[in-house]
């Protein structure tokens, strides 16, 4: 059985594809070593060992017409802690402009001035 594994028990290798993963959101693993500028067989062996240490997942899919895996970051390596406001989650996040006059951006606002 696997354990999840800290940071400071990784390669040089497994560190870069870690933060890899964690800055795309999610890569194909074709993508993966390519970006690492490694070998695929290196690249494979860096995906096995963070999959193992239950740092990222892996699922099957179909790529530019080849089989191959989307690696994304585990759950609990994901940082929540952007998306609060104190102890409340925001119901601002979004890629689109905030409207600031809005009546929910309002009393968001206020519940969070009264806490």
């Amino acid at each position: 059985m696997s354990a999840t594994a800290s940071e400071e028990d990784l390669t040089d290798d497994e560190l870069a594809g870690l933060e890899l993963v964690r800055e795309s959101g999610g890569i194909h693993q074709s993508e993966f070593w390519k970006a690492l500028d490694v070998s695929s067989r290196k690249g494979s062996r860096i995906v096995e060992s963070l999959v193992e240490k239950e740092l990222i997942d892996r699922e099957d899919t179909v790529y530019e017409g080849h089989n191959t895996y989307y690696l994304t970051p585990t759950a609990a390596d994901l940082d929540f802690s952007l998306l609060m406001a104190g102890d409340m989650l925001s119901p601002f996040v979004a890629d689109d402009e905030l409207d600031t006059s809005s009546d929910a951006f309002s009393q968001w606002i206020m519940r969070l001035a009264y806490q």
